[in-house]
This record gives C-alpha cells, structure tokens and sequence, in this order.
C-alpha cells in the first residue's frame, strides 16, 4: 500500500471504447463535485509516463491527443501488456498513488485485470460504470477503426462477461447524459458527506 494517504469512500471505474467520451464524462462528474471531494485518476498516465521514461519519448505529446501518440500506440499497448502480466495491479499502484479525496473517478479501466485490482483493494467502494457511444457518434468525434488498436484487448478486454453498476449512453445529448449521471452524483455526494463526517 506504501504511499497511499487514506482510504477512498468510493471508486468509481469507468471502462468504454476509444472515443466514447470516457474522460468528458468523468471531467464533468469532478466538475459537479469538487477537486477538493473527487480526483481523476487515469490508468494511462502513469503507463505513458514509464513508457516515455524507458524510451526517451516526449511525455506531454504522449498524453496529448495528436499523431505523435497513435505513432506509438501499438507498441505501448504491447509494452503495457509485458508489464501488466508480470505485475497485474502496477499501473493501478501508481494511479492511486498519493490520493487523498474520498471520491476517486478512474477514467480509463481497459481489461479486466484493472477492475479486478480495485474490486480486491476496495471490494466495499468499487463500483463499475460503462461509456457507450453509437460507432457514428465515435466517427465524428473523429475515431477510425484502427487495426491491432481497436481489435487489441486494450479496447475489447471488457466488453464481455461483465456485469457493470451503471451502462451509459454518451450520444451527444446533454440531458439525457445528466439525467443518467444523476444517482452516480448522488452516491458519490453521499460518500464525500459520509467520509467528511468521519473526519469532524
């Protein structure tokens, strides 16, 4: 557990296909409740950054959305997964490290070993979200079928044998997303006055 600070009060997963709106959806929950309730914490970051250290890649343009990231894509992918087999929960470990807030939002699960570490870790606060976007909603948002990408288990490690909390449908309109958001919010407004009475 080494550096981690405090228990989270809730992790929520979310896992969804490139492009589905993953990280827009899981900007506007910390939006609705606070950076100071609720942290971000994206798997992929801390991937990038180990696969930016060993190859003396530029960090900033790996977490940026341009080319230079989809030129080396394929290979991170198979660098991640080396690495995931010999240590299942790393890039889990690191994510987590050095959270404090009692919401943590994880935007980024892929496979299923990712929810399997926070299931273990967190049996009592983990609860699994899905982003689901039509393949015409994803093609404007500017995804192409990418093969060895779209077809790898970094995209279609979860897409069966699982039962998620929550489906949600990310289609473009805004109020039937936050009408679908709503007793997500309200679980996790719950466990930030939960945990903040703990600490009174």
């Amino acid at each position: 557990m080494g550096d981690r600070i405090s228990e989270p009060e809730l992790v929520l997963v979310f896992s969804g296909k490139r492009k589905s709106g993953k990280d827009y959806v899981t900007d506007l929950i910390q939006d609705r409740l606070g950076p100071g309730l609720c942290c971000v914490l994206r798997l992929s970051g801390p991937l990038k950054q180990q696969y930016a250290q060993e190859h003396g890649l530029d960090l900033d343009q790996l977490l940026g959305p341009g080319q230079y990231k989809e030129r080396y894509r394929t290979d991170m992918i198979r660098w991640g997964e080396t690495r995931r087999q010999r240590d299942p929960g790393f890039f889990c470990r690191l994510a987590t490290r050095g959270a404090r807030q009692p919401v943590w939002v994880v935007s980024d699960a892929r496979r299923k070993s990712d929810l399997e570490w926070f299931w273990s870790e967190f049996p009592r606060q983990t609860r699994s979200v899905r982003i689901e976007s039509s393949e015409e909603t994803r093609k404007q948002r500017g995804w192409n079928f990418t093969a060895g990408v779209d077809d790898a288990e970094s995209e279609c490690g979860l897409d069966r044998d699982l039962k998620f909390d929550w489906i949600i449908r990310n289609d473009g309109d805004a109020s039937s997303l936050d009408e679908q958001l709503q007793p997500i919010l309200k679980l996790a407004q719950e466990a930030a006055s939960s945990s903040s009475a703990d600490h009174d």
